[in-house]
């Protein structure tokens, strides 16, 4: 049975549409034009961070998020990047008795962001707080022990089958990929996708699949006549 739901964070529950096109206009360059490049990294296979430096050969992350708070247009997020689906589907899945949590690749900012928005979670973890980032096979131990320590009884939901489902099947755990956003539309990679439990376009469609799933295992967990 599953009894803890894990979601990443950018792509699966905040929308980054906004962040994107922030980045767009700090660095100066179309919105247009920064999205078809950061689509092309991603279609590479390459880190995020090349999308930048396609542009600023010697961008820095860290650095370039200190200079946009120093000028008053720090990286940030509110409901309002929320995916219309988010909060309801973690409310529905707590309302089920599940341990919900988030856990994603977030700097520093980020976990203070997410508490302030209240969401219906028991958990938030952030790559910046735990000191270890997605894929590192460290990060998806810290979901178990977060969960409740038992990987099979654990979800993990995510945009990317290379940071998302594929390490949290690694560590154990069934994996949901949620095709949206960058990554859910450009990166494929069916052998992972057929060892996901769920594929799902909207989380409107988890609480009833992990409701479903859970009276199924209670059901086949009956002795035979009962």
């Amino acid at each position: 049975m599953i009894r803890a739901v894990f979601f990443d964070v950018g792509g699966t529950v905040l929308d980054e549409s906004r962040e994107f096109a922030d980045w767009a206009d700090w660095l100066g360059v179309p919105r247009h034009t920064f999205s078809s490049v950061f689509g092309a990294v991603i279609a590479r296979g390459q880190d995020w961070q090349e999308a930048f430096r396609t542009f600023r050969p010697d961008f820095d992350l860290a650095a370039e998020l200190a200079l946009r708070a120093a000028a008053g247009r720090p990286e940030s997020f509110g409901e309002e990047d929320l995916y219309p689906d988010a909060r309801p589907c973690l409310a529905a899945l707590r309302e089920q008795g599940l341990r919900v949590g988030l856990a994603g690749n977030q700097p520093a900012h980020a976990e203070a962001s997410l508490r302030a928005l209240d969401l219906p979670v028991d958990v938030i973890g952030t790559s910046h707080g735990w000191g270890v980032a997605k894929p590192a096979p460290a990060f998806f131990e810290r979901v178990v022990r977060a969960g409740g320590g038992d990987p099979s009884s654990i979800l993990y939901v995510g945009d990317r089958p290379d940071n998302d489902a594929r390490p949290a099947m690694a560590a154990g755990m069934a994996a949901c990929l949620i095709r949206r956003g960058p990554w859910g539309h450009i990166l494929d990679l069916p052998a992972v996708a057929r060892r996901c439990l769920f594929r799902i376009d909207s989380l409107d469609e988890l609480p009833g699949l992990v409701a479903r799933h859970n009276a199924d295992c209670r059901s086949s967990a009956l002795p035979s006549g009962a």
